[in-house]
């Protein structure tokens, strides 16, 4: 069996010993890597404690086979939406095939730190569907703008960025649009 404890472990910014302190009992950040890697073998009672000390469900942290994976595209900071710095993924059930995903940094209108997006990408010219949404669309660079989709005029988008004070932004012929569809909250 597989499991998924590092990217779960990362994508709650916990290090091994964060991991390993929270553990009850505590343990070692060396006994947290091992489980990780497989070097030693994640019983079902490893898998408990470790799935408290994360503050997930014990099933979060095992690889099923129907389980697919989105691309971290985006992480929304207190300076806009970048690319990550390192590729990252996002587990989910059944993901389509045109999903990806954004973790929100910062806390911004109805988003809070931790939460994590997945968003649906369509083609500029099936913008409409999103209209009065939340979108991310891709900028050169690496960078993203990441606002609430409030009119489309041809080959150009306008986008109100989330936060008081903000200006409408007009994007000309983005390659793509991704709309948010799910969002996801840790209440940890």
């Amino acid at each position: 069996m597989r499991n998924k404890i590092r990217s779960v472990r990362k994508a709650k910014n916990m290090t091994l010993i964060d991991v390993a302190k929270q553990c009850n009992p505590p343990t070692t950040a060396q006994t947290i890597g091992r489980l990780e890697t497989g070097m030693r073998t994640l019983s079902l009672d490893w898998l408990n404690r470790i799935a408290d000390a994360l503050s997930v469900d014990s099933a979060d942290l095992v690889q099923l086979p129907d389980q697919k994976s989105l691309p971290l595209m985006a992480i929304f900071g207190i300076n806009g939406a970048y690319a990550p710095k390192k590729e990252e993924i996002v587990m989910m059930l059944s993901p389509s095939e045109d999903m990806i995903a954004m973790r929100m940094q910062d806390s911004i209108g109805d988003y809070r730190y931790g939460d994590e997006l997945w968003l649906e990408k369509i083609t500029p010219d099936q913008s409409q569907s999103a209209l009065n949404m939340d979108i991310l669309v891709p900028r050169p660079d690496g960078r993203f703008l990441f606002g609430r989709l409030i009119g489309r005029e041809d080959d150009k988008i306008q986008i109100l960025p989330l936060g008081a004070g903000a200006r409408q932004q007009v994007i000309q012929n983005p390659k793509w649009i991704a709309k948010v569809k799910n969002l996801i909250r840790n209440f940890a």
